[in-house]
């Protein structure tokens, strides 16, 4: 067997986080190396649906010494083109990134990690996990119980009206993403019925000003998550119902039923070839409404306390979801006018199956503290990991900064409970070694 490759650092993932990354080690001296199963900003390359656009403004759209340099600051990026921006931002940095070689195991080897990928094997003392938050489409167990004729595909398949089945669409997930699809497949003429659950309702512009604006000058962006009251149900809270279009255009359950979605309560079981939906769909419109409101609420305190009341536009508030209606509970699937296909929009979680360490939970989540995996490890761009911001691509920076520091110090010491925070054991303590 050939003997390992040394080096200080390895990175997982060539994205923006991993990429952010390279850069702070590499102005710090740390020899390293980035592994990327695909190419730079692979999964903005090739799994995303053909329409999708950033969620932030252009001008948000930046990473440590570098930002967007064109001529739409209130425009919002393709995949192709934030591909692009990845890329060039790797190329300005000559990152020395090793496409094409993908991890396959990952195991303690005495102080430091063994590193096995495709292409040879490394072992090293710093290990960053850049492989991102989406790698793995998360489908609900009750998928298994749809009948056999009914097409069924995860977002993450997802990349036009084109490739649908005709007939009436059922989209599950009623953030960001299950809306934008939703409405995208309404347009193309298929009936569409849209299961909604809890959800966060934002305007796409509010008093004039992109609600992102707002959400970054309030400094909501930049919360800490050891600020929250309860920071599991923060994290656990789903992505805003907001698109990024050249009208800059509000997208929410009111725009859906207005072009004609139907929307329906969250899906909760299939009994007898027919889909079950919860009653509750208009507790969970007004309590989303609630939330929005008293997030405009603070929003207009925060403009006066600032003196920007003469610069904005009057105070909006905005129609209440949903009028009262008797819930639709049950619907059938496979017949005419029935649910021929079904999206899946319910999200993603991490894929790790290569990290052979103790660090998940009993349920198999990653069990970290703000990013701190183990003595030596750490993860990025997990939604609310340090602060609101962490799953941006502009919130990596100050989150490379804090944890490349950690890093740092582990490479010149052993660091303690109290650095590594109460969750992250000593090495020794953390793990056995290798045989």
């Amino acid at each position: 067997m050939t003997d390992p490759r040394v080096i200080n650092a390895v990175i997982v993932g060539a994205g923006h986080n991993g990429l952010a990354m390279s850069a702070e080690l590499a102005r710090h001296g740390v020899d390293h190396v980035v592994l990327e199963r695909g190419a730079v900003a692979q999964r903005w390359r090739a799994e995303r649906w053909d329409s999708m656009r950033l969620l932030t403004p252009n001008w948000m759209t930046r990473l440590p010494g570098w930002h967007y340099r064109g001529d739409d600051p209130h425009g919002f990026m393709s995949a192709a083109e934030t591909a692009a921006f990845i890329s060039s931002y790797a190329a300005q940095l000559a990152a020395p990134v090793r496409t094409h070689t993908a991890v396959t195991a990952v195991q303690p080897d005495g102080a430091a990690y063994r590193v096995d990928t495709s292409r040879g094997t490394w072992r090293t003392r710093l290990l960053v996990i850049a492989s991102g938050a989406y790698g793995k489409p998360r489908v609900p167990r009750l998928a298994a119980q749809l009948p056999p004729g009914v097409a069924q595909l995860h977002a993450a398949q997802y990349r036009s009206p084109a490739q649908l089945e005709e007939g009436r669409v059922l989209v599950v997930g009623a953030s960001a993403t299950g809306l934008q699809l939703a409405q995208e497949i309404r347009r193309s003429g298929r009936p569409v019925t849209l299961a909604a659950g809890e959800h966060v309702r934002l305007p796409r512009l509010y008093r004039g000003r992109d609600i992102h604006w707002w959400m970054h000058e309030a400094g909501l962006l930049a919360q800490r998550i050891e600020d929250e009251e309860d920071p599991a149900r923060a994290r656990r809270l789903p992505s805003p119902q907001l698109a990024g279009t050249p009208e800059r255009a509000t997208l929410d359950l009111q725009t859906l039923r207005a072009e004609g979605v139907e929307v329906v309560g969250r899906l909760v079981g299939v009994r007898d070839g027919q889909a079950q939906f919860s009653g509750s769909l208009r507790n969970v419109c007004a309590l989303a409404d609630l939330k929005m409101n008293r997030l405009l609420d603070g929003l207009d305190s925060f403009a006066a306390r600032r003196g920007l009341d003469a610069a904005l536009g009057p105070v909006e508030r905005f129609a209440p979801t949903l009028p009262a209606a008797p819930p639709k509970l049950m619907q059938a699937f496979g017949t005419a006018g029935a649910f021929g296909t079904v999206i899946w929009a319910t999200g993603f979680s991490p894929d790790l199956d290569w990290l052979q360490l103790p660090v998940f939970h009993a349920d198999g989540s990653l069990r970290h503290d703000r990013g701190l995996v183990a003595p030596g490890v750490c993860m990025l761009g997990l939604p609310f990991m340090r602060r609101r911001q962490s799953s941006f691509i502009h919130g990596c920076e100050d989150d490379v900064r804090e944890l490349g520091a950690l890093l740092l110090a582990h490479l010149r010491g052993t660091p303690g409970r109290r650095r590594w925070g109460a969750d992250i054991q000593p090495f020794s303590e953390a793990m056995p070694t290798s045989g």
